[in-house]
């Protein structure tokens, strides 16, 4: 691997599709994550490593790490390291070149641009110049993947993104406060009127045929709306294993912004 070092704040679905395509072009790629990761997409996420110690993204391995010993030791064995982090202490040691801003939070970070030579915000919430060098748009359409140097991304338009026509039914969400029982596993097929899930005793159900994509993990607490789960209409399990088409458009992304910066295309190349 390369000499060069990013850190990766958020290990969902589009932090981990930047995550994949820094680490096959040979960065040094390390998560920071929640002590309980509020991730659905979680075969496809490298947040996965807090849950289960270790992980896949594709051929990618991540494992969980508790020091700033085992992170270079799992370096050099060329497995990605994921930290609990809240609050990114791990820049102090770490020194990143890069940091990403994977949380989608859409809201200006607490972290800026003085964290490292390349700061990247993902989506909405970040402003160029003054909290971020670079932004990706995360929006489906035209400008999905693109690289911003100035202004902002697109807002944010509250709805999730429709798959073969549908589009708020796809999304499970909480019923309640609570914690989170899943009746159904990732890959399972569900028909309409199935219960997928339920939150203090008031069941979930499945809005259509298809498969479950993604659940949040068993026993995480959760509110009333929050996004719990998500059903794929295509119905075809092989794509819950798979980095999506969106996420790679935005690691893609991320790596056209290093490599727009010739001391860090050096360091990588």
């Amino acid at each position: 691997m390369s000499d060069l070092r990013v850190l990766i704040r958020g290990g969902g679905d589009l932090g981990s599709g930047v995550g994949v395509r820094l680490y096959r072009a040979g960065a040094q790629v390390v998560f920071t994550e929640l002590a309980m990761p509020l991730v659905v997409r979680r075969f496809v996420s490298f947040a996965e490593a807090v849950i289960s110690g270790s992980t896949f993204v594709e051929e990618v391995k991540a494992q969980k790490a508790t020091s700033k010993e085992e992170v270079f030791f799992l370096l050099e064995q060329q497995i990605v390291p994921v930290l609990i982090d809240p609050q990114a202490e791990t820049i102090q040691w770490l020194k990143p070149d890069v940091l990403v801003d994977a949380r989608l939070r859409k809201v200006p970070p607490e972290i800026n641009m003085e964290a490292a030579s390349l700061v990247i915000g993902l989506g909405p919430g970040f402003t160029v110049g003054l909290n971020c060098h670079a932004i990706v748009e995360t929006k489906r359409g035209p400008t999905l993947g693109r690289v911003y140097w100035n202004g902002t991304a697109e807002a944010d338009s509250g709805l999730p993104e429709g798959v073969n026509g549908y589009v708020e039914e796809r999304v499970l969400r909480a019923p309640r406060d609570g914690y989170f029982n899943p009746l159904v596993r990732i890959c399972d097929f569900v028909t309409k009127g199935q219960p997928v899930a339920e939150v203090g005793g008031v069941p979930i159900v499945a809005q259509f045929d298809g498969v479950i994509r993604g659940l949040v993990v068993e026993g995480l607490p959760v509110t009333k709306g929050m996004k719990v789960g998500d059903v794929d209409p295509r119905k075809d399990p092989r794509l819950c294993n798979l980095v999506s088409d969106k996420s790679l458009a935005v690691g893609g992304g991320a790596l056209e912004a290093v490599l727009s910066i010739p001391e860090l295309r050096r360091k990588l190349c």
